[in-house]
């Protein structure tokens, strides 16, 4: 099961409370204060693994709880300190700080989308990179830090502070170079099973993409890029119809996009109208998105009819660079893999 986004309870735990307590001796039996701090509440982080790429662990357990800090002890011992919790995230995970407080509240804003701040909190990419969702309380201090000259036995001691909680919204938006854009049985998943040692599952039937894939494109020299190939787009995607924003928000990381057009207009569909619509559903979600580089790759030639529409569709499109490959029979893969060679390292260089 691949999950993507999901709401977590993080709760950072609790400052141990400073002791009270009297040195008591054979021969001290007046030995003043000797209570000792408590301890540190554990942090609640996040951490970048590359081992996973998904976000369903937490489908099972949304939970992320950190041990309390003990309390201090007699002979001024410290309380021993909460053990920190960390959940692994995969690279690009964005986390959104919500305004529920509990996690009922939580399931109905995601209902109606509410309740997710406009702006990320973190933005978590590469590996390693971590993020502390709650800060772990202090540990109180015990009698001891309060003995004074004029005050030599104090009874007092302050309590631990509590630790920080709250609802959070992780998001995956998958990290690739490319991105395939197209609608279902366009031949994206035939076309990253041919360009890479990817293996995404590959029918005649819409929808086959039910979750991202990533595979990595060699050229050789020990150059590579990465392609995702998203769940295939359906007209008012924007509007989180069909898979809708499941596709979407996959491909805000990508350096290119390719909308792979069938372009022998199988099933009765128009190559002209595919990439307007397409074109359109990109701009509605995020107009800055609409702004990336981008490019067609014209599929299916191998079938009758697909020549004479490509030259409709370049007669159309004059200024859009068109590359023209069938996937099944491989061919014109030669030509894709140099346009992506240049392509990924223009963008490097900048």
């Amino acid at each position: 099961m691949f999950i993507d986004h999901i709401r977590i309870l993080a709760k950072a735990g609790d400052g141990g409370d400073g002791a009270v307590s009297w040195r008591r001796e054979k021969f001290v039996p007046r030995g003043g204060p000797d209570g000792g701090d408590g301890g540190n509440g554990g942090h609640v982080t996040l951490v970048v693994d590359n081992s996973t790429d998904t976000l369903r662990q937490y489908h099972y357990d949304p939970k992320l709880i950190a041990e309390h800090g003990k309390p201090g002890g007699k002979h001024k011992k410290t309380g021993k300190g909460g053990k920190h919790k960390v959940g692994r995230v995969p690279p690009g995970t964005v986390v959104y700080k919500t305004t529920a407080a509990t996690v009922q509240q939580a399931v109905e804003m995601e209902r109606s989308d509410e309740g997710i701040d406009l702006d990320p909190i973190a933005d978590l990419t590469d590996e390693g990179d971590t993020f502390t969702l709650c800060e772990g309380g202090i540990g109180g201090e015990g009698n001891f830090k309060f003995r004074t000259a004029t005050n030599q036995t104090p009874t007092e001691h302050t309590l631990g502070t509590p630790g920080d909680q709250g609802i959070y919204y992780l998001e995956l938006r998958r990290i690739a170079d490319a991105g395939l854009v197209g609608f279902p049985n366009a031949g994206k998943s035939t076309l990253l099973g041919k360009l890479s040692a990817a293996k995404p599952k590959v029918g005649s039937y819409p929808f086959t993409t039910l979750q991202p894939m990533i595979g990595v494109v060699e050229f050789g020299g020990f150059r590579r890029c990465t392609i995702a190939d998203i769940p295939g787009l359906i007209e008012g995607a924007h509007e989180n119809r069909g898979l809708g924003h499941e596709f979407l928000r996959h491909i805000t990381r990508c350096r290119v996009l390719l909308f792979v057009i069938d372009m022998a207009g199988s099933e009765g569909r128009d190559p002209i109208s595919d990439l307007q619509i397409l074109r359109t559903e990109i701009k509605e979600y995020d107009e800055d998105l609409a702004k990336f580089p981008w490019k067609v790759i014209a599929n299916k030639m191998d079938i009758e009819g697909s020549e004479e529409n490509l030259k409709f569709f370049k007669a159309r499109f004059p200024k859009v660079e068109t590359i023209a490959i069938s996937a099944d029979k491989e061919t014109g893969l030669d030509d894709l893999r140099v346009m992506l060679n240049g392509e990924i390292s223009q963008k490097l260089q900048k």
